[in-house]
């Protein structure tokens, strides 16, 4: 055999062996302490902007755009937040108050032109923000490890402690690279 020859299969082969501990590496960064609960997806949510589901159970809160009966977005409430209880067959319920003001509620400052900075209660270090684009309809982006990213979904991982303090592993933040269109996932840590 010839030197182009060994030259051409030991860089096919290479290129395969380095796509193959890309591929791994990826698989096992996503799966490492994943939460042992199969969460449903919500459909057919009206004005949905994202979602929110953690351990211990399938139940799962909605962040939905609170519009008035003309359409435009409620300036001095914009963001209504709720449980769709999977554990209790579907039923849809207010946060406590509790919830609320401690753990799943949002702190709003409205920016003007239709732009509002969201922060969680629990968590005030990562500003959210939710605007109109231009496909007229709102949306809710972070800006995290140098992408912007549209929220779909949010998932904190617990593992134990207490009901004011719980043991959050980390916090997943899963939409799409607004750069590229292209689905991400971010895993932070919330500590």
């Amino acid at each position: 055999m010839t030197k182009k020859y060994y030259y051409t299969l030991y860089s096919r082969s290479g290129i395969i062996f380095l796509f193959l501990i890309i591929l791994y590496s990826e698989l096992w960064a996503q799966s490492k302490n994943p939460s042992p609960i199969n969460f449903p997806t919500p459909k057919n949510v009206e004005n949905m902007l994202f979602y929110l589901q953690r351990d211990p159970n399938t139940n799962t809160l909605i962040y939905a755009i609170n519009l008035k009966e003309n359409g435009s977005i409620s300036s001095s409430n914009p963001i209504r937040t709720y449980w769709i209880r999977y554990a209790e067959k579907g039923e849809k319920k207010d946060l406590g108050y509790i919830q609320k003001k401690f753990a799943y509620g949002m702190d709003v400052k409205d920016l003007g032109k239709d732009q509002y900075e969201l922060r969680f209660v629990s968590h005030k270090k990562l500003p959210f923000t939710l605007k109109r684009y231009a496909d007229k309809n709102y949306h809710v982006s972070v800006s995290i490890n140098n992408k912007t990213i549209r929220v779909t979904r949010l998932f904190v991982r617990i593992e134990g402690g207490s009901f004011w303090l719980p043991n959050v592993k980390y916090a997943e933040i899963e939409g799409l690279d607004e750069s590229t269109g292209k689905p991400a996932v971010e895993r932070i840590n919330v500590k």
